[in-house]
């Protein structure tokens, strides 16, 4: 069908017939010579058609964008006038001698080279979409992310093992999607929202090292870095710390760049504690490009008359922070208005600030707080003129999700960032958080292991800290793995503390508690977000740009048209009615 790809002709090729098969991606007519940009996954060339040889002539007529095409034909030289240096095929053309349809296309619903189209109008021709030579890229990029992980792990001594798709419910964190069974009538499968108790089971069966690189449910609200169905790279190992296994992760992620961009990640990945990146960031993913930080004052607002700091700062649930902006003081009045409806989304009840102007400090709130406490909060912050400070004073929760947010869209903004990379690990989690209900909830899943004994775990579950790492990348967590927990008592003592009593956690997890009593391994593992990476590497700022065939925010799929409804007659056979009508 063809003797070479359209993006790989150059020069050295000048003379020799050749026979190229592809897209039309533009088609031109000039003065009765037809030029076609002929395009496949190398690239594209250009088509000369001269009016002299008649027959393809007639063809180069018809032809229309997005038509398949054969074309057989001479490379030649471009004038040098003509020479196109933002195409790899710039300085040769191809003279046609032959053109072949091999298939006509209707006129496509947008110019697949445009910029400007909708994201809905893009999935749903998503094959239309994927033609793009940006979402190829992407694709193949994703492609080499994916044969490099099975190399490492292949290296490294890892088993690819495949584990179920029809399970049972685990409580994971969001809701599963549930798979109604026809044989047993009334019962449901759910998809695996992870492999978790499978590859904890692979740990107990001597399998030692596990990978997959496998699909992962999660009916749960959607943002740009989530979809109902995405990939990870799960991993399990025996024997093995949490500071081995972040090693070899961190050597992988770093080989990882180094082979798919030639990027050169530090040699030692920085480690920040949770405690550590909540105060000074607001959030547990920190983006260690951006230099601004926050900054506790409690101890300077205790006594000041001003009630909606000292208020705060008083309340040992609450907190007060500040925020160095630096080159903030340029920041006008409806900057700043527009910033406090931002963080209102968070609940914050409003932005307080600090402008360090020439002429020196300047806020509505000096008056409320004095000198004194004003140059505390300068030296504290280290503010200079032409600076600005914020600051959050609430419950601590919203003062970190307020905060922390609004210092990555300050960087954003005000563009702050201060390199291009930036990977940290983040570690010593809680195990637990208090519900509004008064209970405990998993920070990360209940088969966590705690870096304390069982004792002081039910003595002090709130203070307890879990053996737990996450891998964040530029603000993204890209990885997250914990050491399991491996003895039986413990895994009661830690469902207990959920409000999980033996008759449930038998019912719901009485598999793995069994197997844990027949000489279980310390093991551990990490699963690292493919999707979400992959949008990492390739700079995109959704993961719908990396995936094939994603769904939109509101988990539906428009190429195909899904959800949709079915047949009563197959919800008959499942045992199931619903309270609305099938498509």
């Amino acid at each position: 069908m063809r003797t070479e790809y359209c993006g790989n002709l150059n020069k050295d090729f000048i003379g020799k017939d050749v026979t190229l098969t592809g897209w039309v991606n533009r088609r031109r007519d000039h003065g009765g010579v037809i030029f076609l940009d002929l395009r496949d996954k190398k690239g594209l060339c250009q088509i000369v058609i001269n009016p002299e040889n008649n027959d393809a002539f007639k063809i180069g007529e018809k032809v229309r964008s997005e038509f398949v095409l054969q074309v057989t034909g001479q490379v030649i030289a471009r004038d040098d006038s003509l020479v196109n240096n933002k195409i790899q095929t710039g300085e040769i053309e191809v003279v046609a001698d032959s053109i072949n349809i091999l298939n006509e296309s209707k006129p496509i619903p947008f110019q697949i080279d445009a910029t400007d189209t909708s994201e809905e109008v893009r999935l749903k021709y998503r094959y239309l979409d994927l033609r793009r030579d940006e979402m190829q890229k992407r694709l193949r990029l994703r492609s080499k992310v994916t044969h490099f992980m099975r190399e490492f792990m292949h290296e490294n001594d890892f088993l690819d093992i495949e584990t179920p798709f029809l399970t049972k419910a685990t409580p994971e964190g969001a809701r599963d999607y549930l798979v109604p069974s026809r044989t047993h009538p009334g019962t449901f499968f759910a998809l695996p929202q992870s492999p978790q108790l499978f590859k904890q089971l692979l740990m107990m069966s001597g399998m030692e090292r596990y990978y997959q690189i496998v699909k992962c449910f999660r009916d749960e609200d959607l943002r740009a870095d989530r979809q109902p169905e995405f990939t990870q790279l799960d991993i399990e190992t025996s024997f093995m710390s949490e500071q081995e296994i972040m090693d070899m992760m961190e050597d992988m992620i770093r080989k990882l760049f180094k082979s798919t961009i030639d990027v050169e990640l530090p040699e030692k990945f920085p480690v920040i504690s949770y405690a550590d990146a909540m105060s000074l960031y607001g959030v547990d993913r920190p983006d260690m490009r951006i230099p601004m930080q926050m900054t506790s004052i409690d101890d300077l607002m205790k006594n000041v008359d001003f009630k909606v700091f000292s208020g705060p700062a008083q309340d040992d649930s609450s907190r007060v922070a500040a925020m160095l902006v630096p080159g903030g003081a340029k920041l006008s009045r409806k900057n700043i208005d527009d910033y406090t409806n931002y963080v209102s989304i968070y609940g914050a009840k409003g932005l307080a600030y600090i402008k360090m102007n020439e002429d020196g400090p300047a806020s509505p709130i000096l008056k409320f707080i004095g000198d004194e406490v004003t140059q505390k909060v300068i030296e504290a912050t280290g503010a200079n003129t032409g600076d600005l400070i914020f600051f959050g004073a609430d419950k601590t929760k919203i003062v970190n999700e307020a905060l922390g947010n609004l210092r990555e869209k300050i960087a954003v903004d005000l563009d702050l960032f201060e390199s291009k990379w930036a990977p940290i690990w983040v570690v010593d989690f809680p195990m637990f958080e208090k519900t509004d209900e008064g209970g405990f909830t998993a920070i990360h899943h209940p088969f966590t292991s705690p870096n304390v004994d069982a004792d002081t775990l039910k003595k002090d579950p709130e203070s307890s800290l879990s053996r737990a790492y996450d891998m964040v990348i530029n603000g993204s967590e890209v990885g997250g793995g914990s050491i399991r927990i491996h003895e039986s008592e413990m895994q009661k003592t830690v469902l207990e503390i959920l409000g999980i009593d033996d008759e449930e956690a038998n019912e719901k997890f009485g598999f793995l508690l069994n197997a844990l009593e027949y000489g279980c391994p310390p093991h551990g593992g990490i699963a690292f977000g493919l999707d979400r990476l992959v949008m990492i590497l390739t700079e995109s700022t959704s993961i719908r740009d990396v995936i094939a065939f994603p769904k939109t925010q509101t988990a539906a799929c428009l190429l195909t048209d899904a959800p949709a409804g079915v047949p009563r007659k197959i919800l008959r056979e499942l045992n199931i009615k619903t309270t609305s009508e099938s498509k």
